[in-house]
């Protein structure tokens, strides 16, 4: 089970990506091009926030299952040393839960906002924190925290 669900995080990973980017790009374009809020604009901010929120559920669920977490919470005094062990424990943890809070607020606040210029405004400074917090928190390749391949 613990393969399987390694591998859909790792591919849900791309879909929250762009989502994430093609909500953005929307976004800017209907704010600066001061376009209405269309009902693909609403769709997009809608699919968006659920394809978060399913990456969270297929996260947590990892997070239980996970040999890493498990080390951790049982030996947290040597276990805490090691940073790769330390970013999957709570690192990654904290900083993707905040990105999809943030997701999650800019969703529904952009969504009661009654002009379209604030719904897209919304969208793009909610979307673009929760953006660069992934991006901290994805075990890149390159990344000095914790290295992991681009497709699992």
């Amino acid at each position: 089970m613990y393969p399987t669900l390694l591998f859909l995080h790792s591919i849900v990973r791309w879909l929250v990506l762009l989502s994430l980017f093609y909500s953005l790009v929307r976004a800017y374009k209907g704010y600066t091009q001061k376009k209405s809020f269309s009902k693909t604009d609403n769709s997009v901010r809608h699919w968006t926030a659920t394809i978060a929120h399913v990456q969270l559920m297929l996260g947590i669920v990892l997070y239980s299952q996970s040999p890493i977490i498990k080390y951790l919470w049982n030996n947290f005094a040597e276990a805490s040393k090691d940073v790769n062990t330390i970013f999957f424990g709570l690192i990654h943890f904290v900083l993707m839960l905040i990105a999809i809070v943030l997701i999650t607020i800019g969703s529904a606040v952009s969504k009661r906002k009654a002009v379209d210029e604030d719904k897209f405004k919304t969208m793009l400074i909610y979307f673009s924190i929760a953006l660069l917090i992934i991006f901290i928190a994805i075990p890149w390749p390159f990344s000095p925290l914790a290295n992991r391949p681009y497709f699992r």
